[in-house]
């Protein structure tokens, strides 16, 4: 179970993000965004050592807000071999250092992904400790994953973030946030992961946060 501890940041997430959403080949923006936190949710980590959030930052710098899926893990120590994936490192009020990685190229996100997708895990509330997120939605098709490996080749493009998964799949996440409704899996999909934020003018919105494929669409 992970705990949420209500403490100081320095520099903050979204100070952090600021800096290194423009270098993402999916940020849409002309420049520096202006962002806050619309929502998300977080997985625990099995092991208790790594925190995971799916983190949804909303941009109101240009003509008409734009939300991205961030996930991010964070770690009390650095991640070999993923100095590329590091978004910043943070002084945490409680924790002390703590460095902060794209989580796409972090091998717990993956599994505890896959592992919601699948139905082993729980999404659990941003904000509040021990407490299950409902208003995220999953499904999945399959009969199951084996354990994932890693690494796995981590692939950015205009429209988001594919990772291999097992069994030949490809799991695709959308960074740039689309709302839909209802959530259901994207046509062609085996598995999906659906969830909420707040929108500027005060309203939910729901868009497909990630999706499984035997075969990912192309353009």
């Amino acid at each position: 179970m992970a705990i949420i501890h209500h403490t100081t940041l320095k520099p903050t997430k979204l100070e952090l993000l600021t800096t290194w959403l423009p270098t993402r080949p999916w940020y849409v923006g002309d420049g520096a965004p202006e962002l806050t936190k619309a929502g998300g949710f977080r997985l625990d980590d099995p092991e208790g050592e790594v925190g995971i959030e799916f983190m949804v930052a909303v941009d109101t710098s240009g003509p008409e807000p734009t939300a991205y899926l961030v996930p991010l893990t964070y770690r009390g120590a650095p991640l070999a071999g993923a100095e590329h994936a590091l978004v910043g490192t943070m002084e945490h009020g409680v924790l002390g250092p703590r460095w902060a990685y794209d989580g796409c190229h972090d091998p717990v996100l993956y599994a505890e992904l896959l592992a919601l997708i699948e139905g082993r895990a729980q999404a659990m509330a941003q904000s509040i400790t021990d407490t299950p997120d409902h208003e995220v939605a999953r499904s999945c098709t399959g009969s199951g994953f084996p354990s994932p490996a890693w690494p796995v080749t981590v692939t950015d493009d205009q429209d988001g973030t594919e990772l291999p998964a097992p069994d030949g799949a490809a799991l695709r996440l959308n960074r740039v946030l689309q709302p839909t409704a209802p959530d259901t899996p994207p046509q062609g999909a085996t598995g999906h992961v659906a969830g909420a934020w707040q929108s500027p003018d005060g309203t939910r919105a729901r868009a497909v946060f990630a999706a499984l494929y035997t075969t990912v669409p192309r353009d």
